[in-house]
């Protein structure tokens, strides 16, 4: 079953949005904390978004952006600001289709069918953890945190989805050089120090000073 999240400010037309999309066996949820949309995002992980472009706090431009910064997942803008500006501007700042207010239910659907069965028959669904406000993008093994994006590498990236999968638990150093050996690259334990001491030298560089805590003699937490 697709997900979809509408983000539509007009909750008549968000409830009948989902109403209808739902007995098309899509699981749809609307937006109604308009200051936290990519939280929402991270949290639902939808494959395809409806984005208005006028709304509460900031506009669907810039929510597209940020939704751009984690995922390739399809956006279609819905808005009846359909001049050719706003049409050319939603799709350069990363929206896949355009749609102009007042529109047909079964013409929105024929177009999410089209653009699900476009997208989905070559990749999958966003796959993000987020914590505090730090994104790791399982997909291409990337961190973000307050607009800045990091590439990790391999091993980087597997310990910080070990320790971001188990936030608030201590982390033993044996568990994690268990992870790291199934990439079949012997990990031991001074290896394992030195490799947490550049991933956190790497996480500083984007502003997040001691985002991983030693519990000594014992492993690691974030807590």
């Amino acid at each position: 079953m697709y997900k979809i999240l509408i983000v539509e400010d007009d909750m008549v037309i968000a409830k009948t949005l989902a109403n209808h999309l739902a007995k098309w066996n899509y699981d749809v949820r609307y937006v109604t904390d308009f200051k936290n949309v990519d939280e929402e995002f991270i949290e639902f992980e939808p494959q395809l978004v409806l984005l208005d472009i006028m709304l509460p706090f900031y506009n669907g431009y810039h929510w597209c952006t940020e939704i751009r910064k984690v995922s390739k997942v399809p956006v279609i803008f819905i808005s009846s600001m359909s001049d050719n500006m706003n049409i050319v501007m939603a799709i350069n700042m990363g929206g896949d289709e355009f749609i102009e207010k007042p529109f047909d239910l079964n013409v929105i659907t024929a177009k999410i069918q089209a653009l699900l069965r476009r997208t989905y028959a070559f990749q999958g669904a966003v796959n993000v953890i987020e914590h505090n406000g730090v994104m790791l993008n399982l997909n291409d093994a990337t961190v973000i945190y307050q607009d800045r994006k990091l590439a990790l590498t391999k091993n980087d990236y597997k310990i910080l989805q070990i320790l971001l999968e188990n936030v608030g638990k201590i982390v033993s150093r044996e568990e994690i050089m268990t992870r790291l050996w199934e990439s079949n690259e012997f990990i031991d334990d001074n290896t394992l120090t030195v490799n947490v001491t550049r991933l956190r030298k790497k996480l500083e560089e984007i502003g997040l000073s001691d985002f991983i805590v030693t519990k000594k003699g014992i492993g690691y937490i974030i807590p």
